[in-house]
């Protein structure tokens, strides 16, 4: 027997996808006056140049760089007793805060030991009455998208004989602190103390306080640190105090309505100490007392800033270093700082959403990061695949919920996820590359195919499916399904178990069977290749429902294309599939607004196992093509039956599912 196999991944033409940019408004600059020294614009996008990026830049991503618990299983934490646990694990961990934390007793300090991402879900999670310590040799640690807050006691503004740090550091390395909120702390909102290094501290928000940040706590000089993007508000001094850092780079912070209660000396904002050598980039100081300075010691170059309403020190000597031999980075405009900062820095809901996994980057395989996704999982994680060929079979159990499956490669193309099981070995769904069993999933710009040969092989079970799926809610964009027999199986848990699946801009290839199962499914405008199998006369079947008899929708293909380069009259729509005998299986299928082609016979429904393709639910309506003659044996739709049977119908359901809409 001979086997046409076309592997060429059909993709109807629509627009490309636009990538938004944010522009600076060059209408926000304040003009000449405070201006200091002009620094140019740098136009290079380095690692900090996504807003919303999950990869540490500056002096965290050096020296193997900061990855937090990437790699090591999610989890969702909406207590103490949780949060301490996983925090405190040997084992990388990302540990999602979802609501307020209070912690007890007052002003507890959670551990966290190496190889964790600590990350707020949302704009909405905070550490009440607490914060984190980072004890020596703890590193690779990210903390993000939290507010932490309120252990400052009244009438105790200096906090002498308190320590409550909202996150302290004692020779830690590779740690990134990012858009969280410090509010009203006693003592340190952040200190980084005692030779830590390759630290990074991005778009947060310092508010409320005395001693804000401090570094340093050693004769040694040691620690590197990147200080980029955050807003200092209502707060006294260390803004921050670096003490003999061998770098401190500061650009493009916004330092405002600083407190003021007339000290002469330690209202401050940023202070070169010790051997600091310190670097200040494109900053906006506002009302801000002795806005930077330095000891006759260290040193530090300033270039590019803003200053308005400030008074005191401003100190520059040395010539400290040069942070681009280091690393990449990009200056915003210092006249645009308030603006972005007031916007980007703090907690942020599109941070703490979407938890992003990545393959291979941070986990080996697809199946890896399905692993590490908690049971349960109540909000969307991301599974986002680079581009590659992945050979090995996947499974997103029932208990894992809420997932998105995404290609980053340029077409769908370039991700594969591939394997070569026949049915002869473990049974149909046991051939499946990939299986579906929970809810609320989504893939996008993918490939999923199962490359098992029938052609080179005499087996009884040559079904090999590419994907089965038996969750509800299950989308499926800009894919592509390649396979024989049994390519994609859209199924439910039982019989009776309503499962909606909705295909879109999408391409599926097989001969026989290849689209089946009795989940209610939309096809829409998406190329649908029948591949021939040498024959002059039956090349196969391209559907083969078996929707319960209590259930109007089984199969939609509308406002697509059904191609194929088999023999005229040679393929069938469908035939109604009745699993074990089952009587209750009624298919039904339709077909409607699409072009079929030659190869599809003048009578395209035929009988299977003994029942009748008249007593399923076949139908047309207002196809076209050479394959789209209206005969006898073709069941057409009336328009008033065409109204009734549309993808919103299909999808509706109970809960008002509408994938389409988006659109």
């Amino acid at each position: 027997m001979t086997h046409l196999r076309s592997k060429r991944l059909s993709r109807p033409g629509h627009g490309k996808v636009v990538a938004a940019v944010l522009g600076l408004v060059a209408a926000l600059s304040l003009g000449t006056l405070g201006d200091a020294q002009a620094a140019p614009q740098s136009r290079e996008a380095g690692p900090a140049a996504d807003r919303w990026t999950d990869r540490a830049h500056g002096f965290a991503s050096l020296a193997g760089g900061t990855t937090g618990g990437a790699g090591g299983k999610v989890v969702t934490v909406t207590d103490q007793a949780a949060l301490a646990k996983y925090a405190a694990a040997e084992e990388p961990y990302v540990i999602r805060v979802k609501g307020s934390l209070d912690m007890d007793p007052f002003g507890t300090e959670i551990p966290v030991a190496s190889d964790k991402t600590i990350i707020g879900v949302s704009d909405t999670a905070e550490i009440v009455h607490g914060g984190f310590t980072l004890d020596p040799g703890t590193h690779n640690v990210i903390i993000r998208n939290l507010t932490i807050r309120d252990t400052a006691i009244e009438g105790n503004w200096d906090c002498k004989d308190t320590d409550y740090d909202g996150i302290r550091l004692d020779t830690a390395h590779h740690v990134w602190i990012d858009h969280n909120r410090f509010s009203r702390i006693c003592d340190g909102q952040l200190d980084i103390r005692k030779d830590s290094e390759y630290v990074t501290v991005s778009s947060n928000q310092f508010t409320n306080n005395n001693k804000t940040f401090g570094i340093g706590w050693t004769p040694n000089v040691k620690t590197q640190i990147t200080i980029d993007h955050n807003w200092f508000r209502g707060t006294k001094q260390r803004n921050p105090s670096a003490d003999n850092c061998a770098y401190a780079h500061l650009y493009n912070n916004y330092l405002s309505s600083q407190l003021s209660d007339g000290d002469p000396v330690w209202t401050y904002g940023n202070w070169s100490r010790g051997r600091t050598k310190m670097v200040i980039e494109n900053s906006y100081y506002d009302s801000v007392q002795h806005p930077y300075q330095a000891d006759a010691t260290a040193e530090l170059v300033q270039r590019g800033s803003v200053l308005r309403n400030t008074t005191g020190r401003h100190d520059a000597w040395g010539t400290a270093f040069d942070p681009r031999a280091f690393y990449a980075y990009r200056l915003d405009p210092a006249a645009a700082v308030p603006a972005l900062v007031k916007r980007f820095s703090g907690p942020q809901k599109r941070i703490g959403g979407p938890v992003v996994l990545h393959v291979p980057g941070d986990y080996p395989t697809v199946q890896a990061a399905v692993d590490a996704v908690p049971d349960g999982n109540d909000t969307a994680v991301e599974i986002a695949v680079a581009p590659g060929t992945y050979r090995e079979k996947v499974l997103i159990p029932a208990s894992k919920p809420n997932l998105v499956l995404r290609g980053t490669g340029q077409d769908r193309s370039k991700t594969v996820i591939v394997f070569d099981t026949p049915a002869e070995y473990g049974g149909s769904t046991g051939s499946a590359t990939v299986r579906i069993a929970a809810n609320d999933v989504t893939a996008r710009n993918l490939t999923f195919s199962n490359d098992f040969d029938e052609a080179a092989h005499e087996l009884k079970g040559e079904q090999a499916l590419a994907m089965k799926t038996t969750g509800d809610r299950i989308v499926f964009e800009d894919t592509a399904f390649l396979g024989n027999q049994d390519t994609l199986m859209t199924d439910s848990p039982k019989l009776t178990t309503l499962s909606r699946v909705y295909v879109r801009d999408s391409y599926i290839e097989g001969d026989v069977d290849f689209i089946y199962g009795r989940a209610t499914t939309v096809i829409e405008r998406s190329v649908i290749r029948a591949l021939s199998r040498g024959s002059d006369t039956n090349n196969g079947y391209i559907t083969a429902a078996s929707t319960w008899k209590g259930n109007p929708y089984g199969f939609l293909i509308t406002r697509s294309e059904i191609v194929s380069d088999a023999p005229s009259g040679s393929f069938h729509l469908g035939r109604p599939w009745h699993p074990g005998g089952e009587p209750d299986a009624i298919a039904q299928v339709l077909i409607r607004d699409t072009a079929l082609p030659a190869a599809i016979k003048s009578s395209p429904w035929t009988d299977m196992s003994g029942f009748s393709w008249k007593d399923a639910r076949f139908a047309e309506y207002r196809n076209d093509g050479p394959g789209a003659t209206v005969t006898g044996d073709r069941p057409q739709l009336s328009d008033q039956e065409a109204r009734q049977h549309t993808v919103a119908a299909y999808l509706k359901g109970t809960d008002d599912w509408a994938p389409h809409a988006r659109h």
